[in-house]
């Protein structure tokens, strides 16, 4: 179905190939994971199955490739369409309609379809995704699970055999995430469609799969085979995985389920029985407050009556389901979206009359897609510009550029052309761009997307220097696991309204919805993290 033979990819004007030597076989019906460090060719993988890469990206290829029988560089990429559908990691950015039914009707009335089969043909769709009940709604006012879905649905229109799918999750709460994956369990069992998906956060995805495909970054050969098999030659895994290791657990447990029939062996420690400690009562003044706050876009409300007040060396994450509210609150901090009722207060001043330029140069923000933040033509210049808008320069930056750029790993991209890096390289350059001026505050929304373990292992270690450094950071994550590892507190929003707020073994450890992986496979330890796990069980080499 899917042959890759010794395949090297260069971009146009890149130092290094992106794909080198790559040789690969899928056959058709299986459910393939493609994982691998950020920058290690996960994507440019997924754009060679359907001709994107080299018919719109350019460069150079070399190397045989085939798919369902077909030479995606010889064909067009029109072509391959029918053959492999494809799902981008944002689906707003492949949407071209406002309404459900239409985005799916539009690629095929271009093909001319006859009338009577594409009708056919949408309602299958809409019946596979389950998305007959939305047919007539607006795209912009579905959940961020429901658009993915769609994104899906639209692809397989076309009744292709191959579906590929660039982190098809990242921008999705947990009961999101899996409603979409059990829907590609569904076609992958029941249509027998072949499916390959790239993903960072493997502790969603390892359940479904049949084979893993892993890119090392160094470009040494790519490793395939089942995921018990590839799982030991990564250097980091999800938590289950690393504790499972740790302990000789043999075979390797793939899921919770699987895994708690090795936990349940244990003898483990009982969290003390006793009532959850109130909270502190600090009388420090907060640098971020927000009291009584209500926003709204149109006739909807967004958020509702929130109050919420972080200190300098405090990080809270801010979870919750799609549409829950937890961006228009970092924007509202910000002055991006105006608040109908309620006070917000920045450093004990009310920020009602004061300019987003004004209010960015106290608070950084990081908002989802950091392509919004980039504008210059190499690394370097990004934090240049920032700081120029803010009347300074590299010599009186309150942050050294280059000190910045190791920091965040970055510094053999200090020339790089900022779009052409990877998403999780893109949005450490945007953190980058905010960091330079050293504001007090951070707010962050959905940091770890595109980032592997290792880059999001670097992600939080940063956090927490700048927190020690007293900065004030509020973390909006779909990453229950980020979450647990890093936040001091937890705030949990539903439907514009903080629910349940207070430290994480309790916020998130009691959660069937946000509990991390180590708090499902040890309930009752307040265990939250695969290291707060290993401190007290004796690892099989000890």
């Amino acid at each position: 179905m899917i042959h890759f033979e010794q395949v090297s990819y260069t971009y146009s004007g890149a130092a290094r190939p992106a794909l080198r030597d790559l040789t690969l076989h899928v056959p058709g019906g299986d459910f393939a994971l493609v994982v691998g460090s950020s920058g290690a060719g996960k994507s440019t993988l997924l754009r060679c199955l359907n001709g994107l890469v080299p018919h719109f990206s350019g460069g150079s290829l070399s190397g045989r490739i085939r798919i369902n029988g077909l030479d995606p560089v010889e064909a067009s990429p029109r072509l391959m369409s029918r053959h492999v559908g494809f799902v981008f990691q944002d689906p707003e950015a492949q949407f071209v309609t406002d309404r459900v039914e239409d985005e799916l009707a539009f690629a095929l009335e271009n093909a001319a379809l006859p009338p009577p089969e594409m009708r056919l043909r949408i309602e299958e769709a809409l019946d596979l995704l389950e998305l007959a009940p939305l047919r007539d709604q607006r795209l912009d006012r579905l959940s961020g699970g429901e658009r993915q879905r769609v994104a899906i649905a639209a692809a397989l229109a076309w009744r292709p055999q191959i579906l590929a799918l660039d982190e098809p999750t990242s921008q999705l709460d947990p009961k999101s995430a899996e409603d979409v994956l059990q829907a590609l369990r569904r076609l992958n069992a029941d249509l027998g469609l072949t499916i390959v998906l790239v993903e960072h956060r493997l502790e969603r995805v390892l359940p479904f799969v049949d084979q893993l495909i892993y890119l090392p970054a160094a470009g040494s050969g790519v490793v395939q085979g089942a995921p018990a098999e590839v799982l030991p030659h990564l250097d980091l895994t999800p938590p289950l995985i690393q504790v499972a290791q740790k302990l000789g657990w043999s075979p390797l447990p793939l899921t919770i389920k699987a895994g708690r029939r090795f936990s349940s062996r244990l003898s483990l420690p009982d969290r003390p029985a006793s009532p959850p400690a109130p909270p502190a009562v600090r009388s420090d003044p907060p640098y971020l407050h927000l009291h009584r706050l209500e926003v709204g876009y149109g006739d909807r409300p967004v958020l509702r009556g929130v109050d919420l007040a972080v200190w300098p060396g405090e990080i809270v994450a801010l979870l919750g389901r799609n549409g829950a509210g937890k961006t228009t609150l970092l924007k509202s901090l910000v002055g991006l979206v105006k608040a109908r009722r309620g006070e917000i207060k920045v450093a004990g001043q009310p920020i009602a009359g004061r300019g987003v330029a004004e209010l960015c140069r106290q608070v950084g923000y990081l908002p989802q897609d950091p392509g919004a933040l980039l504008f210059s033509d190499t690394v370097r210049a990004e934090l240049e510009l920032t700081l120029n808008n803010h009347g300074l320069s590299p010599a009186n930056a309150p942050v050294d550029p280059d000190t910045l750029l190791a920091r965040l790993g970055l510094s053999d991209k200090a020339a790089s052309y900022p779009r052409d890096l990877s998403v999780g390289e893109r949005q450490r350059v945007a953190l980058g761009a905010i960091l330079i001026t050293r504001p007090r505050a951070l707010l962050l929304d959905e940091p770890t997307r595109g980032l592997d373990y290792a880059a999001k292992q670097k992600l939080a270690a940063l956090l927490r220097g700048w927190a020690a450094e007293g900065q004030a950071i509020v973390l909006v994550t779909h990453d229950v696991e980020l979450a647990a590892l890093i936040a001091g507190r937890v705030v949990l929003l539903s439907q514009g309204e903080i629910i349940a707020a207070g430290p994480p073994g309790d916020v998130l450890g009691s959660s069937p919805l946000f509990a991390p992986q180590i708090a499902r496979l040890f309930p009752g330890t307040g265990w939250l993290t695969a290291e707060a796990a290993l401190k007290t069980l004796k690892p099989k080499s000890d």
